[in-house]
């Protein structure tokens, strides 16, 4: 339980430790290490859910409960985004009233950290040492760059730093709860826990393809991107395997 619990406060609280940088820069962050950044992590998350998520879901289960789990995380995730308007984080400009995007800016991360949240909890509940951790590290790592993202895009609308930094802190705390839910539903229920896992893949696998890479290629450093997702494969590949 005091694992769990760690391991969702920590991949929640990255989300503020990416938007503290706010409150010591001085000028803007660069398309080209937001891109990199953006890359690394996607390749973070590719080798958790490849390497990880997905064979821990075949061993406890098989191919069919696989197959539900990653499509029912891939479908969450569309439905959010269907839902919710994305706003590309890294593009926005000033001169947006705040009332209107700032808001929608913050409802559409809190939201979008919820099955975040579930795939860190249902990692803990496998039975293979370790894979709660690796995947808290994982969402963690693509939580921050996230949090420092909002935090600018707040400040560009005129809000003061602390503020900016303590609202997108709070935006990565529901994966606190929901971590906490997603670890006791596939506990206590036994036969719930391949499908979790492979939610989590589904939906890890979806943020990759979907919002991680089209965004680090998006300002013309698509060479340097895609050696950020290499390391970043690569790195993760070195922590399954210590």
């Amino acid at each position: 339980m005091s694992e769990v619990l760690l391991g969702s406060i920590l991949s929640a609280m990255s989300t503020g430790a990416g938007a503290l940088f706010i409150l010591f820069m001085r000028g803007t962050l660069t398309h080209r290490l937001r891109d990199n950044l953006l890359a690394f992590t996607a390749g973070i998350m590719m080798a958790a859910s490849l390497l990880s998520l997905i064979p821990e879901a075949l061993k406890t289960g098989g191919y069919i409960q696989l197959v539900v789990g990653v499509f029912l995380g891939v479908l969450i995730l569309t439905l959010l985004e269907k839902n919710i308007p994305h706003i590309d984080l890294g593009h926005t400009k000033k001169g947006i009233e705040f009332d209107e995007k700032a808001l929608l800016i913050i409802i559409a991360i809190t939201l979008h950290n919820i099955p975040e949240g579930l795939s860190v909890g249902v990692s803990y509940a496998s039975d293979t040492e370790g894979t709660g951790n690796l995947i808290a590290f994982a969402i963690g790592l693509q939580n921050a760059p996230e949090g420092l993202l909002v935090a600018l895009f707040l400040v560009n609308q005129q809000i003061s730093k602390l503020k900016a930094f303590i609202i997108a802190t709070l935006t990565g705390a529901i994966e606190i709860v929901t971590g906490l839910l997603g670890f006791y539903l596939t506990s206590y229920i036994g036969f719930l826990v391949p499908y979790g896992l492979a939610f989590a893949a589904g939906a890890m696998l979806f943020i990759v393809y979907k919002e991680l890479i089209p965004e680090s290629h998006g300002d013309g450093n698509e060479r340097t991107s895609t050696y950020s997702f290499i390391v970043g494969l690569l790195f993760m590949i070195l922590l399954l395997n210590m």
